[in-house]
C-alpha cells in the first residue's frame, strides 16, 4: 500500500477531486495547511506600502491506495489538475505504508483501506 499526500493551491482542488473519482478514489483527506517553498512567500501592495505573506494558505490531499501499480495513475491525475505553470503549483509525494486497521471492524490490510 502507498500513501500519496500533495500539497496544492486551494482553488485547484474541487478539479483534483473530480478526476480522483473518476479514477476511483472517492475517499481522500483535505487539511488547510500555510507554507512556502523557494519563492518564499509573495510580495504584495496594499494603499501604496508593500508587504510580504510569507506563509501562502494550501491544502494536502492525503490518500492511500492498495497498490504500487495505483500510483501512477493517481499521481498524474493529481499532477495535471494541479498544475498552472507558475511557482507555487504544489507538490506529491510518496510514501510506504505498513500498516492499515479499520477502527470500526478491526480489519487490517488492504481490505480495511
Amino acid at each position: 500500500m502507498k500513501k500519496i499526500e500533495a500539497i496544492v493551491r486551494p482553488e485547484r482542488v474541487s478539479t483534483i477531486k473530480e478526476a480522483l473519482e473518476k479514477l476511483g478514489y472517492p475517499g481522500m483527506t483535505l487539511t488547510e495547511v500555510k507554507g512556502h517553498g523557494k519563492q518564499k512567500g509573495l510580495v504584495q501592495q496594499w494603499r501604496g506600502s508593500q508587504y510580504r505573506i510569507e506563509f501562502l494558505p494550501k491544502v494536502k490531499i492525503e490518500l492511500v491506495v492498495e497498490s504500487a501499480e495505483s500510483v501512477g495513475p493517481v499521481v498524474n491525475a493529481i499532477a495535471a489538475n494541479a498544475r498552472t505553470g507558475e511557482a507555487g503549483d504544489g507538490k506529491i509525494f510518496v510514501s510506504e505504508i505498513e500498516e492499515v486497521i479499520r477502527i470500526r471492524t478491526g480489519e487490517h490490510g488492504v481490505s480495511a483501506v
